[in-house]
């Protein structure tokens, strides 16, 4: 998997405007929108990662510092996104260890980035937030009357039933 060009399919999916930085060797993949900005950086291992993601960090932002100091507020939300697909269970906890380091960036760092749900799982604190509430196979009209305890059971069966909406709100009014 092409891990630099992943990252832009899903960073722009998340709204973000992205573009390669070609002066740094690896590539950097650079993402930015209105409350936020990045870099993300591949190495080829997690020792790679482990040795040189300081110098990596510093070369993007000595880059880019006249951007950043005009950034305003920004400045102080900017993430350095340190990858690699190595899987490297041996070192793993030390990476992701580096997320605890919040000098000159906040960070996420990853090993084993082999497919895109590994690359979006990685990217997903840039995303925004997606709730997919789990909807058990409920009878809607049984939870709604366990619920509503307070309410008429004839109140409920009219609003629950296929009666005119003005004789429900009879119904309604009719209660003390």
């Amino acid at each position: 998997m092409d891990i630099p060009t992943q990252s832009e399919v899903l960073l722009r999916e998340a709204g973000y405007q992205t573009w390669a930085w070609t002066g740094a060797s690896p590539p950097v993949t650079c993402f930015e929108s209105a409350t936020l900005i990045g870099f993300v950086h591949v190495f080829s291992t997690a020792s790679d990662l482990l040795e040189n993601w300081e110098a990596a960090q510093q070369r993007v932002l000595s880059r880019h510092a006249p951007a950043l100091k005009a950034a305003g507020a920004k400045a102080w939300n900017v993430y350095s996104v340190l990858l690699t697909s190595e899987l490297a269970p041996g070192l793993q906890w030390r990476v992701e260890r580096l997320e605890e380091d919040f000098t000159l960036t906040r960070k996420i760092a990853r090993t084993a980035i082999q497919t895109v749900e590994d690359l979006a799982n990685a990217l997903l604190p840039l995303g925004p937030i997606r709730a997919q509430p789990i909807l058990e196979d409920a009878d809607i009209a049984r939870r709604l009357r366990s619920r509503a305890k307070d309410i008429p059971v004839e109140a409920l069966n009219a609003f629950l039933g296929d009666m005119n909406p003005d004789a429900v709100v009879e119904i309604f009014g009719s209660r003390p």
